[in-house]
């Protein structure tokens, strides 16, 4: 089983990533922030808050990290293809179900690589994975907000960007410092999306605020949390973990959005949660 330490790091990267869809949905249906600006913020703020993190660790000896300590560019621009994406697909579909979308493209994303390079599951893990995809494709059938095709794609467009931004960090030997760098090098891009849509800029307050509290706290801390927790876990395994997402969002949407919930998603979110146990208690048994 995995320690207490590594799980309480996984509830919390999970709680945090609910809140970026709560967060984003929020300011772009009760606010007048726009996707661009709301992306940038984020981006912007959750840099800031990750350097001042990793000013607190001592240096690395860069003599054992070799090329990792290198620039990621295709994690920046993975982790911005990520944030844009579902900035701009949260425009048109509600919380529940743009992070059901999402983490469904994440979830075939990781476990597709880990079945690629040689990962094996045994049947337990295969019969708990059916379990939590199909509480998933429960939640999704009708009743849950259809959203329009293309808001469709971008969030799944920004679940694989998230699932490769995930596999890349997997091994890294100090995940906050890096984690700060992709995130310094994603917001210049998101300058220059904002830049090119200048035309379409607005700004309010609370929308801004919204933004900085996803850049700062779900996002910025949140991935540092994850990349902590990542080293210890199988690529499968932090692919079918991250099912729990779309629960959690659900209930937020719930309590803070005035989301429905019904008889459904509740049998949807045991199979969902049920499924993960599975997976992990398998993982080391």
């Amino acid at each position: 089983m995995p320690s207490l330490r590594i799980l309480a790091l996984t509830a919390l990267a999970m709680i945090a990533f609910a809140g970026n869809s709560l967060l984003c949905r929020l300011a772009l249906k009760e606010t007048h922030i726009d996707a661009a600006s709301f992306t940038t913020l984020r981006l912007v703020s959750g840099a800031l808050v990750l350097w001042l993190l990793s000013l607190r660790k001592p240096e690395i000896d860069t003599s054992t990290v070799g090329d990792k300590r290198r620039r990621d560019w295709i994690s920046a621009v993975a982790l911005f293809a990520y944030a844009a994406a579902f900035s701009f697909a949260y425009l048109s579909m509600n919380a529940a179900t743009g992070a059901l979308l999402l983490f469904a493209a994440v979830q075939v994303t990781m476990i597709g690589h880990a079945l690629w390079t040689g990962e094996r599951f045994t049947r337990m893990q295969f019969a708990g994975t059916t379990i939590a995809v199909t509480g998933l494709a429960v939640l999704l059938l009708p009743g849950a907000t259809t959203p329009p095709p293309v808001a469709a794609i971008l969030m799944l467009g920004a679940g694989v960007a998230w699932g490769i931004y995930s596999l890349r960090g997997i091994g890294q030997t100090d995940p906050t410092r890096v984690t700060a760098e992709n995130f310094m090098l994603a917001a210049p891009l998101a300058l220059a999306l904002s830049a090119i849509l200048r035309e379409h800029i607005s700004l309010d307050l609370v929308g801004a605020a919204s933004a900085i509290l996803s850049g700062a706290v779900a996002s910025g801390i949140g991935y540092a949390v994850w990349y902590a927790a990542l080293p210890a876990l199988k690529a499968s395994t932090a692919a079918t973990v991250q099912l729990s997402v779309p629960v959690i969002t659900a209930a937020g949407g719930v309590l803070f959005l005035g989301e429905a919930l019904d008889l459904r998603m509740v049998v949807a979110s045991a199979a969902i949660l049920g499924g993960i146990g599975v997976v992990l208690m398998k993982r080391n048994s």
